[in-house]
């Protein structure tokens, strides 16, 4: 009985918890906290009757259902491609397997709303194609904009979550048990259904959440695609009445938050399924198919990959010169970026340190606590945040208002789950033991701390910091609503070419932005040791 009450103690967090990184975790999660609850501050300021009026009224309706249709829409069209395109890669003799698949992985590193930009500069109204058809007598292309637009541009940059998760699964299937299917005289087909699908159903399950979550947060694409969603009503709202937006906003956390409920739920499942090992080199022989096959790793990887690449090429050799006198990018804007990009890398890192640490050290409800609340960014889509933070800096610190250190606190807010989560996997590596042994040589905590602990987790730190400065270097509706008055960025700049029509202005900070992105694919590849075998 004794032995069970000092259990419950520990894990209440009634013992052996550093008071001083206790404190430090209590602020940091304060902080990440406290944009949600001004948020609904500034919701709750609405009347009653003022905020069923515009909740129930016929624009918020379509809303909700322009964002569910979206979100349903990318979600199922990125398992039609993934699940195929994994499978193939995997388990079938496809040629150049290796190539195709980095090629249909790649799309994961352009910024959606780039890929938005370079789809309607290729297939828009006057675009690059109607200019190529026009000798030919077409006069006009279907449109590129509205719901087919945005859900088009969506699936092709966000199916490698699903793509990714799926692989990494059937690269752990247990072969043995698809051949004693087929040694039941089961078809090709009908041992995929019975076997191969539900155990890879978990993966698929996991990165279409992701999918369903990026589609649901994202600004950039229907925005460019003018397709009328939570995020573009939320940003458009706030620079004409901030009521509407505060009240959408929380109907957009709250589908966030069933979103992250069910991902959580499924993440679990899927850890329990545990894991298989079987033939990897036993694969499926295509047959005369075999080379035929490869078209449709080429068509989505051509359409995902090439068509940007092709409108980048294109503005930047024949399109900048043009737009010089009105829109003029300076390297100013590259210098801007990675300056709040490291701050906010920096800062993560920091913030992350003492939650990080008693997560990976201390069982217990208030650790717990800490590290979920360090996780609320992902529940906050940057355009509400940016709001959140609008409404605080209005109305609570005016000096902060368009300010570095308050665009800084959003991007740590935003991406703090990078460095936490990197930053407790190194803790949980480094033997409790080692700096223990240090102290009883004469070491302080901070001295053993810095002398063998930190060294050791050095990787993981850099790593996390390395995340968060990539994704801050491409945020783009925190940037646009915070940054203070002429601070430019990549992203801010690509958006003011896109929005004036000024396509060749964007070919640089464009191209600079997918090097940034190729680097952040390399940090998740050589994280999580990725094979392409």
């Amino acid at each position: 009985m004794n032995a069970e009450t000092e259990r419950t103690s520990e894990r209440s967090g009634l013992r052996e918890l550093p008071l001083g990184l206790v404190l430090l975790g209590g602020v940091v999660s304060a902080a990440v906290l406290l944009p949600l609850l001004w948020l609904v501050g500034m919701a709750a300021g609405v009347g009653q009757a003022r905020a069923l009026e515009l909740l129930t009224s016929s624009r918020t309706v379509q809303v909700l259902l322009n964002s569910a249709l979206l979100v349903v829409g990318v979600t199922g069209a990125s398992i039609l491609l993934a699940v195929p395109l994994a499978y193939l890669t995997v388990r079938t003799d496809l040629p150049f397997r290796r190539f195709w698949t980095v090629a249909v992985s790649l799309p994961l590193v352009i910024p959606s709303y780039i890929g938005a930009f370079a789809f309607v500069s290729a297939f828009g109204p006057r675009g690059e194609l109607q200019q190529l058809l026009t000798p030919f007598g077409v006069e006009s292309l279907p449109a590129v904009y509205g719901f087919e637009g945005a859900l088009l541009v969506l699936t092709l940059y966000t199916y490698p979550y699903v793509y990714i998760t799926t692989r990494a699964s059937l690269k752990s299937l247990d072969t043995t048990l698809v051949e004693a299917a087929r040694t039941l005289d089961h078809s090709r087909w009908d041992a995929f259904k019975r076997v191969t699908l539900p155990q890879v159903q978990p993966a698929i399950a996991a990165g279409s959440l992701l999918v369903a979550l990026y589609a649901l947060s994202d600004f950039g694409t229907p925005a460019i695609m003018q397709f009328d969603v939570f995020t573009r009503v939320i940003y458009v709202e706030q620079q004409i009445g901030r009521d509407y937006a505060s009240l959408l906003s929380l109907v957009l956390v709250a589908g966030t938050l069933v979103i992250l409920a069910v991902e959580s739920r499924i993440r679990g499942e899927e850890r329990d399924a545990g894991r298989q090992s079987g033939r990897a080199d036993d694969r499926v022989r295509l047959g005369r198919w075999r080379w035929p096959a490869m078209a449709f790793p080429a068509l989505v990887a051509g359409l995902a990959l090439a068509v940007p690449l092709a409108i980048l090429a294109l503005w930047l050799v024949g399109g900048g010169s043009e737009y010089a006198t009105t829109l003029e990018f300076e390297w100013q804007y590259v210098t801007n970026s990675v300056y709040v990009a490291a701050l906010a890398a920096l800062a993560a890192t920091l913030a992350g340190l003492p939650v990080a640490y008693l997560a990976a050290r201390h069982d217990s409800v208030l650790t717990d606590a800490y590290e979920r609340l360090s996780y609320v960014g992902y529940a906050v889509p940057g355009v509400v945040l940016g709001l959140a933070l609008v409404y605080f800096g209005n109305r609570y610190a005016t000096p902060l208002y368009k300010t570095v250190p308050l665009l800084v606190f959003a991007y740590v807010v935003r991406f703090l789950p990078q460095s936490v989560g990197s930053t407790r996997a190194s803790f949980l590596t480094v033997n409790p033991q080692l700096p223990e042994a240090a102290r009883t040589l004469g070491r302080t905590t901070v001295g053993a701390f810095r002398a063998v602990t930190l060294p050791l987790i050095a990787p993981g730190l850099l790593g996390g910091a390395a995340l968060v400065f990539l994704t801050t270097m491409k945020e783009l509706p925190a940037t646009l609503l915070l940054r203070p008055i002429g601070f430019d960025t990549l992203s801010t700049f690509i958006w003011q070419a896109q929005k004036a029509g000024h396509f060749g202005a964007a070919a640089v900070p464009a191209l600079v932005l997918l090097v940034v992105s190729g680097l952040s694919m390399l940090v998740i590849l050589s994280r999580e040791g990725y094979d392409v075998r």
